[in-house]
């Protein structure tokens, strides 16, 4: 035990005193900082741009249908001809000219209707165009029908269904989503934490075994102490970096709002939506549904989701971080671990992206489930499903119990094979190892 600390407390000491890490720990903050500083800025500027949209009509229809918005203005173009609309558009620097001819049939004027532009418009600017069209002609077509306007007015309303639980409580639209991107943010952090200091103790291992200060080690130490020791040190100086990131980057963020009077949240949710929409979306916000997905928000069980994250970040960084330790022990250089990287990877990207598909559709699919269990992808996707809870409605109690079971069992199967690759392989040199070489390791 006391051999086991000492590697440790050295892997520790090594990293944080190593020049790379000192100032990555410091710089990174400022880097992150500006960069969401940047973003704000650039989503600001691109809010503040308007598109001028000409339009010439010839027609006695869409007088005022066109209205202008924040990102959309409209200027309406008389007694003048197409060519000179055009010359005008472009003299004028305006985004493009919508032409609506002259004629008596509003089904005609529509199909013979023009929008030029100097280069391929924006499919949001078409949508909102064909939009206006779209919804002239079904009225034009329910009033030859005998609907009034004011019944098409009550007809075009949106619908949208209300939903509650059974015990009577009332669901939102888009909250299983939601919840299913908080957890799969706390995945993604697993995620890049284990392919950044699972590489860390690869290079370790690598640098000691081309040194030969390896040969020294292992005269007084296992070579299992010696991995073990490796990624709990490592590890250990992953989270004092993380630490320092996430505190030094929350009070740098801080004060830079503060002095510089900056606003993060000014980037407008509804910039390109038209007057009905918006005006739909503000009443929906005055009739509290915003406060009902505040409420939701807080209702998610973030100190047990936050325990469980701790939980499945060690579990999951142990069994990776075995998985790399082995690969240093069975290369000569960083050079020939290419081959063996992408495997290691490969679940760890299927469960971003497979387990976004399958939560976000059903987190209680066969899918979702299988890979809330399966041992290398169950850190992220178990994750992306606790924001529903535990229990009824959320995540079924054996289903976690037998997801952390599994991880334990597999990190000691891992760590049981990789010491038997890392015993051999920390003494071969000279030799680019495959996979039939490993497995002929194993059988030692």
């Amino acid at each position: 035990m006391n051999k086991l600390m000492l590697i440790i407390k050295r892997e520790y000491l090594a990293k944080v005193r190593n020049k790379s890490f000192v100032i990555m720990t410091f710089l990174s903050p400022i880097l992150i900082v500006g960069m969401i500083v940047l973003i704000a800025y650039l989503a600001k500027i691109n809010d503040n741009e308007t598109r001028v949209i000409g339009i010439l009509n010839e027609s006695n229809f869409f007088s005022n249908d066109f209205n202008s918005t924040e990102a959309t203005s409209f200027v309406v173009f008389r007694n003048i001809t197409l060519e000179e609309a055009k010359d005008s558009t472009t003299n004028m620097g305006y985004y493009g000219l919508l032409h609506i001819p002259l004629n008596d049939n509003l089904e005609t004027v529509s199909a013979n209707s023009f929008f030029y532009s100097k280069e391929t418009p924006n499919t949001s600017v078409l949508d909102k165009l064909e939009d206006v069209f779209q919804a002239r002609l079904q009225k034009k077509k329910l009033q030859d029908l005998g609907v009034s306007t004011e019944d098409y007015a009550s007809i075009d309303n949106r619908f949208e269904i209300s939903t509650a639980t059974f015990s009577g409580e009332q669901n939102l639209k888009g909250l299983t989503e939601m919840k299913a991107i908080i957890g799969g943010a706390f995945g993604y952090l697993i995620m890049m934490f284990i392919i950044i200091y699972g590489g860390f103790v690869m290079r370790s291992v690598i640098e000691e075994k081309t040194s030969r200060i390896i040969e020294v080690i292992i005269s007084s130490v296992k070579p299992f102490q010696l991995m073990l020791g490796k990624i709990i040190g490592t590890s250990f100086a992953g989270v004092t970096q993380f630490a320092i990131w996430i505190i030094s980057a929350s009070l740098l963020l801080f004060a830079v709002v503060y002095f510089f009077d900056i606003d993060l949240g000014g980037v407008n949710t509804t910039p390109n939506l038209p007057m009905d929409t918006a005006t739909t979306i503000e009443s929906a916000q005055s009739n509290g549904k915003m406060q009902l997905y505040i409420n939701e928000l807080v209702k998610i069980p973030w100190f047990m989701l936050i325990t469980f994250f701790v939980i499945y970040f060690i579990l999951g960084y142990l069994i990776y971080s075995s998985i790399y330790a082995a690969i240093g022990a069975a290369v000569d250089n960083e050079t020939d671990t290419q081959q063996f990287i992408f495997p290691i990877i490969l679940p760890l990207m299927l469960a971003i992206y497979v387990g976004f598909f399958s939560v976000f559709s059903n987190p209680h699919g066969p899918i979702a489930v299988a890979f809330s269990l399966f041992p290398l992808t169950s850190p992220i996707v178990m994750l992306m499903r606790l924001p529903g809870g535990i229990g009824d409605g959320g995540v079924p109690l054996w289903q976690l119990l037998t997801s952390i079971i599994l991880l334990i069992g597999t990190f000691m199967a891992i760590v049981w094979l990789a010491a038997k690759i890392y015993r051999i392989g920390i003494l071969m040199y000279g030799k680019k190892p495959t996979y039939k070489e490993l497995i002929k390791w194993l059988r030692y």
